[in-house]
């Protein structure tokens, strides 16, 4: 298993300060980190009583965080404040086909969120609905996020 630090020295230098000071409030706030190599590079995932909160990937693009927001049906005001940016790729993303028909996704498949976005309601997948790149517009909002799961 490898450690923060070389976790660290892999993400795009304008957002270390942001991916550590969130590695500190998830660990403080409970959260096992678990750092696994993967063909793009980290797998980092953040867990909290048994249930992934966050994954960090690697992509060409460069470092994005998989938010696993349970409970986004929850804080509308948040998610109706976020960039418009961070609401097209939520609205992009997969809807969950075991929520549209439960026949026709694997049953082992964790089912995906309902919310609502801009007064419109939305069936996303866990997998797509929240996977969001680090820039200096979207970090604040991330850290909201993720404030909010970890309070629900």
């Amino acid at each position: 298993m490898r450690d923060h630090q070389e976790f660290l020295q892999s993400v795009e230098e304008q957002n270390r300060d942001f991916v550590s000071q969130l590695h500190k409030f998830l660990t403080e706030s409970g959260c096992k980190c678990d750092i696994k190599e993967a063909k793009s590079g980290f797998m980092v995932s953040y867990i909290k009583d048994k249930k992934t909160l966050l994954n960090f990937v690697r992509r060409k693009t460069g470092t994005k965080i998989r938010i696993y927001a349970a409970h986004a049906g929850d804080y509308p005001e948040l998610l109706n404040a976020l960039p418009p940016k961070m609401k097209a790729g939520i609205v992009k993303a997969a809807p969950c086909k075991r929520l549209l028909d439960p026949s026709a996704c694997n049953p082992k498949c964790t089912m995906g969120y309902t919310f609502t976005l801009d007064g419109e309601v939305f069936k996303k997948c866990r997998i797509t609905a929240f996977m969001f790149s680090l820039s200096e517009e979207n970090n604040g909002f991330i850290r909201q996020f993720l404030e909010k799961e970890l309070s629900v």
